[in-house]
């Protein structure tokens, strides 16, 4: 197997690549994929197989016989495990188990008797695309690569849809770019030999939730801890957040067990309510190997911060963008002081809790027990009786439900939460400074949606989990991308395929429960986590902080809706977005409504300043 180096290193986290068939008309199409610092691994024949970008550290690669495996990203497979597997292999189906099977989070690409295969991420952290380039079908690890080659453009109906708040299931699973197509986290992409066919097979499925809270937590400690160790096993220096959340705590305490170096790092709150600070200092008192970094409150970004100056390659829209300011400001200080990798606690919400939605299926199957758990629900968010009888009683399938959402997108937002939290999710929006074409094209995309759509399971509980689990790995990829640029990969283990697995493998009856705060991770952090730890039953929101971000930024919003590109294709006012920047506090703007646009346009303007992934050299 030969490497070309075609430039220095790139740092870890910044792998992004495209896999081509072993024909002719393939190694015609590498050349749209070939600029300065691409790297190229070749077929057996010598044509190329995966060319892109990606640091030594972060492939490993096998061949045996007729079969070639590389994995890229954060897997602990050496090259003898994968040179075992592809000894063996007699089927590219055969990959699923090995895929269902490894800790980390990456890339998995095979190539057996002249197909492809290549899959990312159940969690949807990774994801694959594809496109017909030069006459074959090449896949790629980000839209843009594809895009870029093909010369396209982003299509302005789907542009319409990720206007929505929120964008539901399967719509923004899509690609952004015309004739580029994307690949669901729970399929992989398989490239007949001669590149011209492409099919999807699908080889993930969430566990069925049969675990006890006492069987399962000991597998979420030992999954979560592998997905730790992954990151802190080759040693040096690691950081880590310490926000003082049980999330963010549990993976500092993890790597401290480890060889590694470990500097734990607190942004505290503005808010003086906000008792973060004080949680994060009692974890550190316990945790005397730990360098612990305190980062002046006021001295942290607020959201809304820099929106005019991002110029990172993006290949969707992000609401990540708001926050990004924030998420990057310490990175370099700690890539300084020689953290190789840096470990967040997001994805603990998603993975450790669960969605209400299971008690619409627990109020059909152990309606007392449901009963007594809805009642604590209802005076926890204060869900009025009325609303919640009526989402209980609301059995609408989820493309009944998507079809019905397309007819109310103007409607107003719901007063209560309860609709949302006991059925298929929050119901889309537009808001009045979105045009009259952005609601058709938005319209027409739900509708077809709605004809084929499915659910992502048949509990609308489930369903709900990992909706949120892959809306929020969209943000995470973005974010990953932006940290490896600043200097300092970023990684977040409890978005791991396995630790989802195991988190998702326990009962929701016992997992969600409106008397006790995450009681799958306080249980399966129980002996690595002091109990004074455990104990904390709340987190900070940073409310104070998105509100005075707002406030101090409308001069920023103001720019950004001057020479708008969203006004430019027809899908927003300007005039009424620059109205609205003039009056920040509004109380509409609390619930974040203008994030999906303020992402759409920082993107659009973002790629007329980025460098772009796929210039073709030579």
């Amino acid at each position: 197997m030969s490497e070309v180096h075609e430039s220095a290193e790139p740092g870890r986290g910044d792998a992004h690549f495209a896999v081509l068939p072993d024909c002719e008309e393939a190694a015609a199409a590498a050349r749209f994929f070939r600029r300065p610092g691409t790297r190229v691994l070749a077929h057996a024949s010598g044509r190329p197989w995966l060319i892109g970008r990606w640091s030594g550290t972060e492939i490993t690669t096998a061949r045996a016989g007729r079969t070639a495996l590389a994995t890229v990203g954060w897997c602990p497979a050496d090259r003898q495990r994968l040179e075992r597997q592809a000894a063996r292999m007699r089927d590219l189906t055969e990959l699923d188990a090995l895929a269902r099977s490894l800790p980390g989070s990456f890339h998995l690409v095979a190539t057996h008797d002249g197909q492809l295969r290549m899959q990312g991420t159940a969690s949807g952290l990774r994801l694959v695309f594809h496109a017909r380039i030069g006459g074959v079908h090449v896949a790629a690890t980000s839209a843009d690569l594809l895009a870029t080659a093909l010369g396209s453009r982003p299509d302005t109906g789907r542009l319409a849809v990720r206007l929505l708040w929120p964008v539901p299931h399967p719509l923004y699973e899509t690609s952004v770019w015309e004739g580029v197509d994307a690949v669901s986290p729970e399929e992989a992409l398989i490239v007949s030999a001669d590149g011209h066919r492409v099919r999807r097979s699908r080889w993930w499925r969430p566990p069925e939730p049969t675990r006890t809270l006492a069987q399962g937590a000991p597998a979420v400690r030992e999954a979560l801890a592998e997905a730790v160790d992954v990151r802190t096993r080759p040693g040096g220096v690691v950081s880590c957040d310490l926000s003082g959340g049980l999330d963010s705590t549990s993976v500092c305490f993890l790597a401290a067990r480890s060889d590694a170096s470990v500097v734990a790092a607190t942004w505290p709150g503005r808010d003086p309510a906000d008792t973060d600070l004080a949680w994060a200092r009692q974890a550190a008192e316990h945790l005397p190997k730990v360098d612990h970094v305190v980062w002046d409150a006021e001295g942290s970004a607020l959201v809304y911060s820099d929106l005019l100056g991002i110029d990172d390659l993006l290949d969707e829209p992000t609401i990540g963008v708001m926050d990004r300011s924030r998420v990057l400001q310490h990175l370099p200080w700690l890539a300084a002081r020689g953290s190789r990798v840096h470990l967040t606690g997001i994805g603990g919400d998603h993975v450790a809790w669960c969605s209400e939605a299971y008690y619409h299926g627990l109020l059909r199957t152990r309606p007392l027990f449901a009963m007594r758990q809805l009642r604590g629900f209802r005076a926890l968010w204060n869900w009025p009786l009325g609303a919640t009888a009526r989402a209980l009683a609301d059995s609408r399938a989820y493309p009944d439900w998507l079809a019905h959402s397309a007819g109310r997108l103007r409607a107003p937002m719901p007063e209560t939460s309860v609709t949302a939290g006991l059925g298929w999710g929050m119901s889309p929006r537009l808001f009045p400074w979105m045009t009259s074409e952005a609601e058709r094209l938005a319209r027409r995309a739900l509708l077809d949606a709605a004809a084929r759509a499915e659910p992502l399971h048949a509990d609308r509980g489930l369903h709900t989990d990992l909706e949120l689990i892959r809306t929020c790995t969209r943000i995470i990829r973005q974010w990953e991308r932006m940290a490896a640029r600043a200097g300092l990969p970023m990684a977040s283990p409890y978005l791991d395929d396995r630790v989802i697995e195991a988190c998702l493998a326990v009962r929701p009856d016992e997992r969600v429960t409106p008397w006790r705060y995450k009681p799958l991770l306080t249980e399966a952090m129980r002996g690595v986590v002091p109990e004074e730890c455990l104990r904390r039953a709340n987190k900070a929101e940073a409310s104070m902080d998105a509100s005075d971000g707002l406030r101090r930024h409308r001069g920023d919003l103001m720019t950004l809706w001057t020479g708008s590109h969203l006004e430019g294709l027809g899908l927003v006012d300007g005039g009424e977005l620059r109205r609205l920047a003039q009056r920040p506090s509004a109380p509409g703007l609390r619930d974040a409504i203008l994030y999906s646009t303020i992402a759409c346009e920082v993107w659009l303007r973002s790629r007329d300043r980025a460098a772009h992934p796929g210039a073709a050299v030579g």
